[in-house]
């Protein structure tokens, strides 16, 4: 388990619906029978194929709560340890990871990161005055 894992904690705090399952999965929501949310990976109980896994890092609700992650951090030390973490689990598990999710939270993290540095340079200004 990584450090990002452990952070985000998706099996206690991700609501996962039969119909988010469905749209990940292309099919149709009447095939799914139940979704478990075990330690480490969703379980999706199929008429059509019996059983399957999913990776926690495939959901949508990865993406977001990474990119929580990302809003939550008040300073551009923080925002730098975070996309350390942030890029240790995606090398650790590159496989898991759709293609658009990489480019998205570095997006996201460059924005963040000079809304924050623009932020610091304020306030070294302000004490210069």
């Amino acid at each position: 388990m990584t450090t990002l894992f452990r952070r985000l904690q998706p099996a206690k705090k991700f609501r996962i619906s039969v119909t988010c399952i469905a749209q990940l999965l292309k099919i149709p929501r009447h095939l799914i029978v139940r979704v478990e949310c075990w330690a480490y990976v969703v379980f999706v109980h199929r008429t059509d194929k019996g059983g399957q896994f999913i990776s926690y890092r495939q959901l949508r609700q990865w993406r977001n709560a990474v990119t929580c992650q990302i809003h939550n951090c008040s300073t551009w030390q923080q925002l730098r340890l975070l996309w350390l973490v942030i890029e240790d689990d995606y090398k650790q598990h590159h496989k898991q990871y759709d293609d658009e999710h990489y480019p998205f939270l570095c997006k996201i993290w460059r924005q963040r990161w000079a809304m924050l540095w623009h932020e610091q340079e304020l306030a070294n200004s302000a004490v210069g005055f």
